[in-house]
């Protein structure tokens, strides 16, 4: 087309080639491309008017032809990486919601324990004292019978809180008040004593959370293992750190995170993800001391 215009403007046609060529080939092309546009109309001109360098309106023509292909090959960089960074933002956008689904799984694995795994271990040993004394003592059988209702009612009210919180229509309890009903639905046997002193009113929900969860664990591991009599949860809520400690006089175990259960590993991945720390002190025949520290306002939440 240069060829058969005699007029000399689509020379702009040039830059076309430099452009496309890194699309198709890189920037490394574009460049030589580039360079191959530029060394044809220097030799066009060498060839056809040997004293062009005097004439202003060619020195014009290569001049703008220069600026042409420096645009041409910016422009073509940018539309490339425009075209890299979507492609990289659209990589990360799915893998952030890998990484959201898995968490979210994760957290619904742990609700599941904590919540309706409590509740179906007390029923479970209720329901085994229930038969076991059905012969042998009636009252106490129709005690344990109550108390599985009672689980079971309980275990219904967590579904529906969890539904609740799901919809963002729940309405928390205190610490204090769900550690009370923690208390309440253990039944006779193991014996739990509360103890919370301080104001959670600073504290987030996911940091207050963390703690009920870890002292409903202690409970349930020391009903379900430890067959202790007693079981004792302290709470204190300092300004700069919450601290809880569940204590049993059950038959103990030595401490091994490899082999952890779920339940102790949901435990910690909470108190983790609110920056706090979790220590085991036990040993065979000795009882068990389980103890959380989470500091306050490492969430953000309030």
């Amino acid at each position: 087309m240069v060829v058969l215009d005699t007029s000399g403007l689509s020379q702009v046609l040039f830059v076309l080639l430099p452009f496309t060529a890194y699309f198709a080939f890189g920037r490394t092309a574009a460049l030589m491309m580039g360079g191959l546009c530029l060394a044809g109309l220097l030799t066009a001109y060498l060839l056809t008017a040997p004293g062009w360098y005097r004439d202003p309106e060619r020195v014009s023509d290569l001049l703008m032809l220069c600026v042409g292909l420096v645009l041409a090959v910016s422009m073509a960089a940018v539309a490339v990486g425009e075209q890299r960074a979507r492609r990289e933002l659209e990589a990360y956008a799915a893998r952030v919601a890998e990484l959201s689904a898995a968490t979210e799984r994760n957290r619904l694995a742990r609700d599941i324990h904590d919540s309706l795994g409590h509740h179906l271990t007390a029923m479970s040993v209720q329901l085994e004292m229930a038969s076991d004394f059905r012969t042998l003592d009636p009252d106490a059988s129709r005690r344990a019978l109550a108390e599985a209702r009672q689980s079971v009612r309980l275990a219904l009210g967590d579904v529906r809180q969890s539904v609740r919180t799901l919809r963002d229509e729940a309405a928390r309890p205190t610490l204090a008040e769900s550690l009370a009903s923690l208390a309440q639905a253990a039944g006779a046997r193991p014996q739990v004593v509360v103890e919370v002193s301080g104001d959670g009113s600073g504290y987030g929900t996911a940091e207050l959370t963390a703690l009920y969860r870890a002292a409903q664990e202690g409970v349930t591991n020391a009903r379900r293992h430890a067959e202790a009599s007693w079981v004792k949860v302290t709470v204190q809520l300092f300004d700069e750190a919450a601290w809880l400690e569940v204590a049993d006089d059950g038959r103990g175990f030595t401490p091994d995170v490899s082999t952890a259960g779920f339940g102790l590993l949901g435990m910690r991945e909470r108190v983790q993800l609110v920056a706090g720390s979790v220590d085991i002190d036990s040993s065979p025949g000795a009882g068990t001391r389980l103890t959380v520290t989470v500091p306050r306002g490492k969430t953000g939440e309030t």
